[in-house]
């Protein structure tokens, strides 16, 4: 099902640039303290997950995980918005930080990629586990919105989640390559790959990318787009070999018709992160998927109110959702 958004966009600050930015130029530091576990993955290595309260195994209210973007955090303006939503609606609220992603360098030569769904379901299996029948709901951003997606297809009828929200979730790669290399969007381009850069290059000390990639430091170095990095280092350290077979495999538009347990995809047709033509058609869609589209929003930006009000919509959305399942 495809539905049109409520959202509107701030008075004279519709434009998708704006929209996209101001999140981060008006976000004003969170000075909550956020318990932090380390979760051990089954291959050794681990992730850090920040919980909004220290977890209590005999609480009963529903858990919703939230997974963040590329390169993003417990401290990206979204995650912090949303889990101050979820906790306000007295839920668990976990982040789950893709390896790598909180400051500490994971173990393996390995980091995380837009299909990588196995840490996502392992931290799942964990939380049924140690909280039993408490209802689970997932949310995730941009790249986590992709790999989201893609784990509700991979679940189908027997998805444990209770419902899932995806948000800007770039579900065809090679086009959101594309695009991210063109006019104004190559700043977000920049800034992300500087961070992925930053990252491969503290850990590039404990393993051998050289035999692992051909990779070394210099060229590490030279990297300047999405379809670079991937090609030298997410393609062949994940498996997929070229950074077009990794897109191919990994993008969850081509999974979209199997959801067919309460999703919830919002895109906005302004996102410089695609192109208009990434927002999939209706014949697309799965039993369970329901596909919102805002003309206004940019990259998980959604700002409405004013400049000096700003009125984040996002978090009252997904909120919204979720409390029809939970």
């Amino acid at each position: 099902m495809r539905i049109k958004s409520a959202f509107r966009p701030a008075i004279g600050l519709s434009n998708f640039h704006l929209q996209t930015l101001l999140p981060t130029i008006l976000h004003k530091k969170n000075k909550k303290k956020y318990h932090w576990q380390e979760l051990t993955l089954p291959d050794g290595d681990f992730v850090d997950l920040c919980w909004n309260k220290k977890p209590d195994f005999n609480d009963k209210r529903p858990i919703v995980i939230v997974f963040h973007g590329l390169e993003g955090s417990i401290h990206s303006p979204y995650a912090e918005h949303v889990m101050q939503a979820l906790e306000q609606k007295n839920w668990n609220a976990v982040l789950m930080h893709f390896r790598g992603c909180s400051g500490r360098s994971n173990k393996l030569p390995r980091a995380y990629h837009s299909g990588e769904t196995e840490d996502a379901k392992y931290l799942i299996r964990y939380l049924q586990k140690q909280f039993s029948d408490v209802p689970v709901a997932a949310v995730g951003y941009s790249l986590g919105g992709n790999m989201l997606l893609k784990l509700q297809a991979e679940f189908g009828d027997n998805s444990p989640l209770q419902a899932a929200v995806s948000i800007c979730a770039p579900i065809q790669l090679d086009k959101c390559a594309d695009r991210i290399d063109k006019g104004f969007s190559r700043l977000y381009q920049k800034h992300l790959m500087k961070r992925l850069v930053k990252n491969l290059i503290r850990k590039y000390d404990q393993h051998d990318f050289i035999s692992i990639a051909d990779l070394s430091k210099d060229k590490i170095k030279s990297l300047k787009t999405f379809w670079q990095f991937d090609d030298a280092f997410t393609a062949p350290v994940h498996g997929f070999g070229t950074a077009k077979n990794y897109y191919d495999k990994c993008s969850a538009r081509q999974y979209l018709h199997q959801i067919t347990k309460p999703t919830l995809a919002i895109q906005a047709i302004d996102d410089p992160f695609m192109t208009v033509d990434v927002v999939p058609d209706e014949t697309e869609l799965g039993s369970g998927l329901t596909l919102e589209v805002s003309q206004h929003g940019g990259h998980v930006g959604f700002v409405g109110g004013s400049l000096f009000r700003p009125h984040y919509w996002l978090p009252e959305r997904i909120c919204e959702y979720f409390s029809d399942y939970l």
